[in-house]
């Protein structure tokens, strides 16, 4: 079938693919931190922020079929480094959302809502990394955990809608 009669990935495809995110080092390339080759394959609809934005323009034009790789910096794929993402909460706070029994470590993943409004409508939930914990307050990283990382990037294109 000619390619130009092939389904084109557009901003708004619904998409059945294979990816592989890895960060770019020669090091970590054989060490995904995600991996859907071998497994069932994902299905994301793009523009709904299941996959970040530059991920998603990478996908841009893409033909069911396609197997690429690319090689993103990172402004291009999850961002910089924010230092002011390194935030303290309370041990308080940490305390009033944990489960009563939770028991918490540096580099723990960490997820919890923030406390409600004058209005009391919660604020939606947040997630970080524990870096450091003590009687007072608990550390967190809020940044995502690839920020600042390059990555590579591979897909397998099998479906578009």
């Amino acid at each position: 079938m000619p390619m130009s009669s092939l389904p084109v990935v557009a901003p708004d495809s619904l998409l059945t693919l294979h990816y592989r995110v890895a960060l770019a080092s020669a090091a970590a390339i054989d060490t995904p931190v995600a991996d859907t080759f071998g497994e069932r394959p994902a299905t994301l609809q793009l523009g709904t922020g299941q996959l970040a934005g530059p991920l998603e323009a990478r996908l841009i034009g893409l033909h069911p079929g396609d197997h690429v790789t690319f090689e993103l910096g990172p402004d291009e794929a999850y961002g910089a480094r924010n230092p002011e993402l390194l935030q303290r909460v309370s041990r308080e706070l940490l305390d009033a959302e944990s489960d009563r029994d939770a028991s918490y470590q540096p580099g723990d993943f960490v997820e919890f809502s923030v406390p409600v409004g004058a209005d009391g409508a919660p604020r939606g939930r947040f997630a970080g990394i524990l870096k450091e914990l003590n009687d007072q307050y608990a550390l967190f990283d809020f940044n995502h955990p690839l920020a600042g990382q390059p990555i590579r990037f591979e897909v397998r294109i099998i479906g578009v809608l």
